[in-house]
């Protein structure tokens, strides 16, 4: 069963990079991150369980919690980022204190 997880994160997380190199639209990054993180989940409470290990579940919630962190934190970052710029296309935020 450990086989059939580890295949289905690998899927994910090869999903997520191709998410993240190819789009340019930053929501689609920030989905793409978080699918990343989520295939990093799977795999450390498959290995857990797998394992009869109880420490890797205990890292695996502790990022769920900075993922939930970071969903705030991007959300208001698009917020202002959109009322800036009225887009969310990546190429338009090349520099950071970049003119418009």
């Amino acid at each position: 069963m450990l086989k059939a997880y580890m295949i289905l994160s690998v899927v994910l997380f090869s999903i997520g990079v191709v998410g993240l190199i190819s789009r340019r639209n930053i929501i689609v990054i920030y989905m793409s991150i978080e699918l990343l993180l989520n295939a990093v989940n799977l795999s450390l409470i498959a290995i857990s369980a797998d394992l009869a290990d109880a420490s890797a579940q205990v890292i695996s919630l502790i990022i769920i919690a900075i993922a939930a962190s970071e969903a705030a934190l991007f959300m208001a970052l698009f917020v202002v980022l959109f009322r800036n710029r009225s887009s969310l296309d990546a190429n338009l935020f090349t520099m950071l204190g970049s003119e418009k």
